[in-house]
């Protein structure tokens, strides 16, 4: 193979995924518009009309369709991708449990955007938040870059944990906008990827399967249950593995858990996806001024990576976890709420303020990240913590 090449590139971080599509060539894809998705699978549409990529694309009547069609393919032995996002996901719910159950290597990626009602086209991350639990690996990018790396590593880290996984990116800020980033020549993608060969397949008739079986009494169920409890944790060195590998091959690195200023940082932010940028802006602002202040990104959501999140949090004063959800009847918001849990199962106590910010497509100012910093201020002296605040509420 040809030493990598790169070629930089300004595009909308959906044609980042799309490009990354393309050059995964999956051998089928279906997939049902919704904004701001859209222009994912329009793009890979033109690819495969134009004779870029030899995909069966096929246009389905829903979201649920899609996922339906994805699950039949992926179980037949093909490698199968797909995108969506909000509704749409929403539509897919059941699918996503049964893609999973089942241990299919699906791919999709998702624009994050907020659930109905009041209708709302804009990023937040309830819809992602609501298939959490889903048994999906779910991948977040900060920008259109990490969108196309984590789309590509995606494909990898399916077919070797026999697993579904959702790479997200947030609707409009990193779907739409124009970015600059870099993407790999055809050849390397082509060979990092490497060619599905499933270990089982409905049409292999010489070893024929049974999928989607009835399990009602006795211990199946629970075992088949436990058995992808173990697989997704199972995954975590599996993931690093293959970013670290595509690392060497991009210049990028890859960490579950990336940090900023935390070297000697009192108090920390913890965030996901695009807000990762204003956060680090006003973290390197504050730092200058001489506050000892520092920011958590995560890129891996699930599986959790609990021990290394507790290890970058541990010996803080106080942190801070924005999340762009709710879980609503709940103390606090997703991530904060797998944070809490991480921190207590690692033995480590680090006083915990959430916050709710973003909803919607709500603005998040740079001035309401300092309030943070100065809201960690008073609560790493000793101050009261008042729970869940919801950022920039009048």
């Amino acid at each position: 193979m040809a030493d990598p090449k790169q070629t930089t590139i300004s595009e909308t971080g959906n044609s980042f995924v799309a490009t990354a599509y393309r050059q995964v060539a999956p051998e089928a894809l279906f997939a049902y518009p919704i904004t701001p998705q859209t222009t994912i699978v329009e793009e890979f549409a033109r690819y495969v009309a134009n004779g870029k990529v030899k995909t069966e694309y096929v246009t389905v009547e829903s979201e649920h369709s899609a996922m339906s069609a994805c699950i039949g393919a992926s179980a037949a032995g093909a490698r199968t991708m797909t995108a969506t996002s909000s509704q749409g996901l929403a539509l897919m719910w059941e699918e996503l449990h049964i893609a999973s159950g089942l241990r299919l290597p699906i791919v999709m990626a998702n624009a994050n955007r907020a659930i109905s009602a009041p209708i709302n086209i804009h990023c937040d991350h309830s819809d992602v938040m609501g298939a959490r639990d889903t048994g999906w690996i779910i991948l977040f990018a900060e920008n259109a870059q990490e969108a196309y790396d984590n789309t590509i590593m995606a494909i990898r880290i399916a077919e070797e944990n026999d697993l579904p996984v959702m790479p997200v990116l947030d609707g409009f800020i990193t779907t739409h906008s124009i970015s600059r980033g870099e993407i790999m020549d055809d050849e390397t993608v082509s060979g990092f990827v490497g060619v599905r060969e499933p270990k089982h397949s409905m049409l292999d008739g010489d070893n024929p399967i049974m999928v989607g079986g009835f399990a009602t009494l006795g211990n199946t169920y629970i075992n088949i249950k436990r058995a992808l409890r173990e697989a997704i944790d199972a995954s975590l060195p599996s993931i690093k593995q293959i970013g670290d590998e595509w690392a060497g091959l991009t210049g990028r690195p890859f960490e579950h858990v990336e940090g900023f200023g935390m070297e000697d940082a009192e108090v920390a932010i913890l965030v996901l996806g695009s807000a990762a940028g204003n956060v680090r802006a006003v973290t390197r602002k504050l730092r200058a001024e001489g506050r000892k202040v520092g920011m958590v990104k995560l890129r891996t959501f699930r599986p959790f990576p609990d021990a290394e999140l507790a290890d970058a949090l541990k010996g803080r004063k106080a942190v801070a976890v924005l999340d762009r959800s709710d879980s609503f009847g709940a103390v606090a918001g997703p991530l904060a709420l797998d944070t809490m849990s991480a921190l207590f199962t690692q033995g480590v106590e680090v006083p915990i303020r959430p916050y709710i910010f973003g909803l919607g497509g709500a603005d998040v100012k740079l001035e309401f990240i300092e309030k943070v910093y100065d809201d960690l201020a008073v609560l790493a002296d000793g101050g009261l913590n008042p729970g869940l605040t919801y950022l920039g509420i009048e």
